[in-house]
């Protein structure tokens, strides 16, 4: 039997399908399906062996909500990174058809790539986004006052360091020292014309492969900005969770609020829903197993 290495296993986890991660995921740990069946019984979840079979063979998927809960417990059981096998059992045209998405093909300003490569991209590909949190603060001139995100990665490989962070906004975006923890700013490169900042965030140690990594960041505004109409973030990989919050000043509500979503920067943006306001003036949604593209929200002030 051919062995299944990590390298094999993680490339599997991106693409799929989903019957194909599974198998891999069995071999690679040495685990049978009776001791798979065994160990889901102990976490109260009841899955046969038959549906285990057609599961990895591909002649049936999980669709119930029972079903996707063993799922979930596959994950901890095979030591898979959160939602990996669930990502692949959504639809192919919600799903990215590979694991990393050019940084141009998001963001439709020019010179997007140019700022990176000024950094470079040691490493970023090694990282797998299990988390992020975005909180986007507008204030009583309808203006966006600051961006606060809280994110877990998890390492795919040794060495891994930094994280590039590419924030737009029309008007000069400062980053915020006061909001980082668990990283520094290092080089910083801003497009004036275009509105494009590039920050390297700086890990405080040289992560171990499997190993995760919390940090938060900001960026803050040197002067008010216009009026806003829209947040939201790119993902150049797929994403296990993602939260975003709008948090409006109380005299400035919106008359309507949208979930959006566009695939790339040439692609028109898309309301997938409405959203509600909270007593506590934020909007928010989240989501999980998401393909990479552009999630965000809009609003209407009128």
């Amino acid at each position: 039997m051919q062995t299944v290495t990590e390298e094999d296993l993680l490339q599997m986890l991106q693409y799929g399908p989903f019957n194909v991660a599974l198998h891999a995921a069995i071999q690679a740990r040495g685990l049978s399906l009776e001791s798979l069946r065994r160990r889901l019984d102990q976490q109260g979840i009841a899955v046969s062996l038959s549906t285990l079979s057609y599961w990895q063979r591909g002649r049936t998927r999980p669709e119930r909500a029972d079903s996707l809960r063993a799922v979930r417990g596959l994950e901890v059981i095979l030591e898979l990174p959160r939602h990996s096998l669930l990502t692949l059992l959504k639809p192919s045209g919600e799903r990215a058809a590979g694991p990393w998405l050019p940084v141009e093909e998001l963001c439709p300003e020019p010179g997007v790539r140019d700022l990176i490569a000024e950094i470079g991209e040691r490493g970023e590909r090694q990282l797998t986004g299990l988390s992020l949190h975005d909180l986007n603060v507008v204030g009583r001139g309808r203006e966006l006052r600051e961006v606060r995100t809280r994110a877990v990665f998890q390492a795919q490989q040794r060495g891994v360091d930094r994280w590039i962070a590419v924030y737009h906004h029309p008007h000069r975006v400062l980053p915020s020292s006061r909001t980082a923890r668990g990283c520094r700013f290092g080089r910083v490169r801003v497009d004036e014309g275009s509105g494009l900042i590039a920050a390297e965030l700086l890990f405080d140690r040289a992560l171990a492969r499997g190993e995760t990594y919390l940090l938060e960041y900001g960026f803050g505004f040197d002067e008010p900005g216009p009026v806003v109409t829209e947040e939201g973030r790119g993902f150049r990989t797929p994403q296990h969770e993602y939260l975003i919050e709008v948090r409006f000043h109380p005299a400035s509500l919106p008359a309507r609020c949208y979930r959006t979503w566009r695939p790339d920067a040439q692609t028109a943006l898309k309301d997938l829903t409405d959203l509600r306001m909270s007593s506590y003036h934020s909007v928010h949604f989240i989501d999980f197993g998401m393909a990479t593209g552009y999630h965000g929200m809009r609003w209407e002030w009128d």
